[in-house]
């Protein structure tokens, strides 16, 4: 199918902001991964002695308590191999525990790097890295395409119901009203920007990433 530029774009604009109206329960930050883009500056500060490539990732009331950390981290790691890996991971816990906090997301601690975070967000990253926006639109206008097409066949499939089978006509309405809400999420995601508020701090009065 050939796609339109303007649905090109408005597919990477609902999807970036789909994620805290139709499916909060699968995105996944991963800000908090030893393989993300917070402990990968950690690491690169520590290595270099620049706290600045870490202060851009916590907000500027907590610049204090990175500087105070980053600095004994630097003392620590120098007196043995043992000593430099239990600092490093202290440092590396004490950012994105900021990081969270500054977001207004909970912590729950450091996830392992290879986690399957699904195409969304490494073509993201891919896309940043090489500068080709392409890749992540083309990704995102054939996954909303399959959404919309497939909560519309299910209407469909379900629309012609005797209307004295009440119990069919429930079904219809089931996937009427789903499809609808689909429709109406996608839409309200475009008219706004993303601000990078995690689902669980959207659900729970908290920030995402």
């Amino acid at each position: 199918m050939k796609r339109g530029t303007v649905f090109q774009w408005f597919a990477v604009m609902v999807m970036v902001c789909f994620a805290g109206f139709a499916v909060p329960r699968v995105v996944m930050a991963h800000c908090d991964g030893m393989d993300g883009p917070v402990v990968t500056a950690a690491q690169k500060a520590l290595d270099t002695g620049d706290v600045n490539l870490v202060l851009i990732w916590v907000q500027k009331n907590d610049e204090d308590e990175i500087r105070k950390a980053f600095q004994k981290t630097l003392g620590i790691r120098k007196l043995s191999p043992e000593a430099k890996e239990l600092a490093d991971m202290y440092f590396f816990e004490t950012l994105v525990r900021t990081h969270r906090a500054g977001e207004g997301a909970p912590y729950t601690g450091l996830k392992p790097a290879g986690r399957d975070l699904g195409p969304a967000i490494p073509a993201g990253d891919k896309a940043i890295i090489d500068g080709k926006v392409e890749p992540v639109v083309n990704l995102l206008t054939d996954q909303i395409q399959k959404g919309i097409h497939e909560q519309f066949k299910k209407v469909m499939a379900r629309k012609k119901f005797n209307k004295d089978d009440v119990a069919a006509g429930r079904e219809y309405i089931e996937t009427y009203v789903t499809f609808i809400h689909y429709v109406e999420h996608l839409y309200e995601a475009s008219k706004e920007p993303s601000h990078g508020h995690y689902p669980e701090a959207t659900e729970g009065g908290g920030h995402e990433d």
